[in-house]
């Protein structure tokens, strides 16, 4: 299963967030640095709607989504990679996540402590990506130094390896962190042993009040990290409020849609940011769906259908003779498989189909 760590400065809502979207209590959160020491790891169900008509329509009781890892890692300061804080351990807790999911504080509150003083979210975020950025150009810097003897050699794996770490650290040294560097496939792959802590794939998670959430289109702060994100990092910034998604965790869900409309808001930005984030890892979602179950199955973005198949088990890629698959919104529109096979839409594909997001799927195999 696929990890995303949950990263940013003491005291934004990591910890807050992490026990919201884990519906648990298992992070402490409190008002100080490094309340979090060790990473608490926890398992997240990702929200899709198309489960509840897929259940309607297979008449079952049982439904299973998908779900991913999160991991909720200590807070971050200046000169981690230097040792400050929780300095290397840190740095080491992401570098075994996939992807990052960087928590900032978009709110002012003189009870809750800023580890700088006051709030300014582009600066956090630079602290932070300047602290991943210094930890990946040492890392990139020994490497290429080992290289040296190897293409003295001749090896040519070394020397295509020294043109892409090159790059990279022209980057680093610019204050470009890896994942904006255009690399060809071959040329990311050759860098990917390094598991450089810029290169993750990174979402930005905008921590805002509880009153201000039906407002934060309209929060400066808001507009300034997605315009920086966007701008500087390619990446996406989405708007949550950990406090609300932690009052959310002791109501039931009439209660909590209650609550919600009482603030403004349609829905909850936890269900907004799992989906991102879920994409953000390139994972996909295609559905089985009967009587004894609906089931929401995860597979990798450009799968093909007996790969598909192998995430059930592996005999079925093993012995993979065909899949009977038919789009999610087809069999809506159709309301039944039945219907959907008189109108054409229920198709047979062989080896080499590539299942979209959101097929639903019923294989034959062999062993």
């Amino acid at each position: 299963m696929l990890r995303a760590g949950i990263v940013g400065l003491p005291n934004v809502g990591k910890s807050t967030l992490f026990n919201a979207i884990t519906r648990t209590r298992k992070a402490q959160a409190a008002n100080f640095p490094f309340c979090t020491i060790d990473p608490n790891v926890g398992i997240v169900t990702v929200p899709d709607r198309r489960l509840d008509e897929l259940q309607r329509i297979a008449k079952t009781t049982v439904v299973i989504p998908a779900a991913i890892e999160v991991v909720d890692i200590a807070g971050l300061v200046k000169g981690a990679s230097q040792g400050e804080g929780l300095g290397n351990k840190f740095l080491t807790h992401i570098r075994e996540v996939d992807a990052i999911v960087q928590v900032v504080r978009c709110f002012e509150d003189e009870d809750i402590h800023h580890v700088s003083g006051d709030v300014d979210p582009v600066r956090d975020i630079e602290v932070i990506n300047t602290e991943l950025m210094l930890a990946d150009l040492e890392q990139v810097s020994r490497r290429r130094e080992r290289l040296v003897k190897d293409i003295k050699r001749g090896d040519k794996a070394a020397a295509a390896e020294e043109i892409v770490l090159a790059k990279i650290e022209e980057a680093l040294n610019a204050g470009h962190p890896a994942l904006t560097v255009e690399l060809s496939p071959e040329e990311r792959a050759l860098a990917r042993p390094l598991f450089l802590l810029s290169d993750k794939p990174t979402i930005f998670a905008c921590n805002v009040k509880e009153g201000d959430l039906a407002s934060a289109d309209d929060n400066p702060a808001v507009t300034r990290v997605r315009e920086y994100v966007g701008t500087h990092l390619a990446c996406e910034a989405v708007v949550i409020s950990a406090q609300i998604e932690s009052d959310l965790v002791d109501l039931s869900p009439e209660e909590g849609q209650a609550f919600l409309e009482e603030l403004g808001v349609k829905e909850s930005g936890i269900g907004a940011l799992i989906r991102a984030t879920y994409h953000l890892l390139g994972l996909r979602t295609y559905f089985t769906a009967g009587e004894k179950e609906v089931r929401a199955w995860t597979i990798h973005a450009g799968d093909s259908a007996p790969k598909a198949a192998g995430v059930i088990h592996s005999d079925f890629e093993r012995g993979f003779i065909k899949a009977e698959t038919v789009a999610y919104d087809d069999l809506v529109r159709c309301g039944s498989v039945a219907q959907a096979r008189e109108q054409g839409l229920y198709r047979m594909e062989g080896k080499e189909y590539i299942v979209a997001d959101g097929d639903v799927m019923l294989f034959k195999f062999n062993v």
